[in-house]
């Protein structure tokens, strides 16, 4: 197919290369296939999301109740539970006829239920505001697990999404603007140092902690997600020692003095403390030998110490982001912090995200109706504490 540049070559003499014409077709339809399958493999990915949001919350509501009532009334019809009569529907048993004009303008029911158990269900009447008594007890309730679940469900992927954001704009900010990664005792070493704390001691550290808050695992066995969960601690438990390593050696190369800032004690505490965490847990949550009585007396103390562990970590990244950059953006060849560069600016926002992911934890952690029910206070289950905790 000629175009307009083709035209002028034949007209001046040329000839046209048909090799390259070729080449910049295929280059430009690669590309445009690699954009479509961009956008389909996206597209794919949300309707998959939200078609397993559906598929759980319509779990949860059958779990919760029935969708509706056993009973089926017929319309301006009211149930009655008598022993042995019933009722023609649309009939009044009652015998004054203005009583029943009285009652049927208030809205009433001409008689009132029975509570004999065992009884058959009459109908009677014609006010409906009777009927919806009925119902009044099964669809709020049904209406509030509802909310409850997709509540849930939108602080899991907004926690789910802020990890992803955090953990690209941590390596970003690494390999774009402080040179990449090495381990040769230079700065390249460092920058592992917030990649992996950021990756372990926040991101796999919250996301571990809200395991037990998916709701599609509270009719499931407890065991794999108590090791899914001790396994998720122990990689980030790992990762935070790693980057700790990083930047001792970076300091003890550059004879540069260790743990000398506020960023560094509060890290250290919060790495010793997230060490003696999973070990306590593991030896009393995960080991058949642990009397049922420790577990009861550790267990307040784990969740309460895990949410002030994060808080801890998220000091230390927010803390450790701040000196970094007054390390690196001082007077010289490159802009100061004061005049917010780009670098800057990206690593603040690096910051706030750190910040958002870590409050969304925390309120996933701190509602009760998100609660395994095995693990609610006994005001809101009726399952013992520890019934289930070795199953």
């Amino acid at each position: 197919m000629f175009n307009v540049s083709d035209y002028l070559t034949l007209k001046s003499g040329g000839q046209i290369n048909y090799t390259s014409h070729k080449a910049l077709r295929c280059q430009h339809g690669n590309g445009l296939g690699k954009t479509l399958f961009l956008k389909l493999f996206f597209l794919t990915c949300v309707c998959g999301i939200l078609s397993f949001l559906f598929i759980n919350m319509e779990q949860q509501m059958r779990q919760a109740g029935p969708s509706s009532p056993s009973w089926r009334s017929p319309p301006d019809c009211l149930p009655l539970r008598a022993p042995g009569r019933r009722a023609e529907c649309g009939s009044d048993p009652s015998g004054d006829p203005e009583k029943r004009e009285v009652r049927a303008a208030r809205g009433e029911c001409p008689l009132k239920s029975s509570s004999v158990r065992g009884s058959p269900t009459c109908w009677f009447g014609s006010a409906p505001r009777c009927a919806a008594r009925r119902v009044v007890g099964v669809q709020p309730a049904r209406l509030c697990r509802m909310w409850s679940v997709l509540s849930f469900y939108t602080c899991y992927l907004l926690c789910l999404g802020l990890s992803l954001a955090c953990v690209v704009c941590v390596c970003l900010w690494s390999s774009q603007w402080r040179g990449g990664f090495a381990w040769d005792g230079t700065a390249l070493q460092f920058n592992w140092h917030p990649v992996l704390m950021v990756t372990g001691l926040v991101v796999l550290y919250g996301n571990g902690a809200v395991l037990y808050r998916v709701p599609l695992t509270w009719g499931q066995n407890k065991l794999p997600w108590k090791l899914l969960h001790a396994a998720v601690m122990l990689l980030a438990l790992i990762l935070s020692v790693v980057g700790l390593c990083a930047v001792f050696d970076f300091h003890n190369a550059q004879n540069t003095p260790n743990l000398y800032s506020v960023h560094s004690w509060v890290g250290i505490v919060a790495s010793a403390l997230f060490a003696m965490q999973w070990a306590a847990g593991a030896a009393g949550f995960l080991l058949p030998c642990s009397p049922p009585t420790l577990r009861a007396l550790l267990k307040p103390v784990h969740v309460w110490m895990g949410g002030s562990i994060l808080c801890l970590s998220i000091a230390a990244c927010i803390s450790g982001i701040n000196e970094k950059l007054l390390f690196v953006l001082k007077n010289g060849a490159n802009k100061t912090y004061a005049d917010l560069p780009p670098e800057a600016l990206f690593a603040n926002v690096l910051g706030v995200l750190i910040v958002a992911f870590g409050l969304v934890v925390l309120k996933i952690l701190s509602n009760r109706e998100w609660q395994r029910p095995d693990s609610r206070p006994p005001d809101l289950t009726y399952t013992p504490l520890l019934q289930e905790d070795n199953e």
